[in-house]
């Protein structure tokens, strides 16, 4: 199965956008290899910015399609234990937001095709405003999208006109809880592609994923006009052969590559390799 097509749905979505077609040129250039596309997951600052900048190259050199950059935050709502440890861990260590787009920049700079997804918190990037600050701050290092994630399409207009004006994709996610009807709405404004989470819960590496899995990535596979990606839970290759398996466009692995990390985040060649076998259970 190969990627649907990026089309903007509505005019209020940012599928139109620079950074969204960036991140379509991805998933068309792994569906074009008969593979999903791997996106994994970095924090900034984590266990320093100069490691995680290490780490970013790693995963990127060892067959990431795109990079989700985690960015520091002091609340982070959907992260598990692992996340919330590295990201207290980068805050310690002096993680700032100014810090996380000066990486951004230097991930730019050094690997200019790799798409990159930065996940944040509506207070980080709006603050109680638009967000056009920071989107603008965001764009010019490099990133073509955003992933907000406790920000909804419902409350997201303002912001996705911004992300227009600077050229980036703003990506909405659903969950297994989202109905049918939400699900075709929240798949019409997401830009780039839709973040489909595997479970009811939050991040964190699992042993399994739910079976239900595999009908919800079809259902959302065969409504959402842009390319499907799934997250939260996946750790390892079989994992990633379950959903390439289920018509995912896209698999996400996060809390699992910071554990290859070790206790003290910074065993690069382990993220590395575990990068490496992933993207080995893309194929179809």
């Amino acid at each position: 199965m190969t990627a649907a097509p990026a089309t903007a749905a509505t005019p209020s979505g940012t599928n139109l956008t620079l950074g969204a077609r960036r991140i379509a040129a991805a998933f068309s250039r792994a569906a074009a290899e008969n593979r999903a596309a791997l996106i994994p997951y970095v924090v900034a600052g984590y266990p320093d910015h100069e490691t995680s900048l290490s780490a970013a190259l790693a995963a990127a050199d060892a067959g990431a399609d795109l990079l989700e950059v985690g960015l520091p935050y002091s609340d982070p709502l959907a992260d598990g234990a692992t996340l919330q440890r590295a990201t207290s861990a980068a805050l310690r260590a002096g993680a700032t937001l100014e810090r996380s787009v000066a990486l951004l920049r230097s991930i730019s700079a050094a690997r200019p095709e790799l798409p990159l997804v930065p996940m944040c918190y509506a207070n980080q990037i709006l603050g109680g405003g638009d967000g056009r600050a920071v989107a603008a701050r965001l764009g010019e290092a490099g990133a073509a999208g955003v992933i907000v994630a406790d920000m909804t399409p419902d409350e997201g207009e303002r912001f996705e006109a911004v992300a227009r004006e600077v050229g980036l994709a703003v990506v909405y996610l659903i969950a297994p809880t989202t109905t049918p009807e939400r699900r075709v709405a929240v798949s019409q404004r997401s830009g780039g592609f839709l973040y489909c989470v595997s479970l009811v819960g939050v991040t964190g590496a699992r042993t399994s994923l739910p079976p239900s899995v595999r009908g919800l990535v079809a259902a959302a596979r065969a409504e959402s006009p842009v390319p499907v990606a799934v997250g939260f839970g996946v750790s390892c290759p079989a994992h990633v052969r379950m959903l390439v398996r289920a018509g995912a466009d896209g698999v996400i692995v996060a809390s699992a590559l910071v554990d290859a990390l070790g206790p003290d985040g910074r065993n690069v060649p382990a993220l590395a390799r575990l990068v490496g076998k992933l993207r080995g259970a893309t194929a179809r």
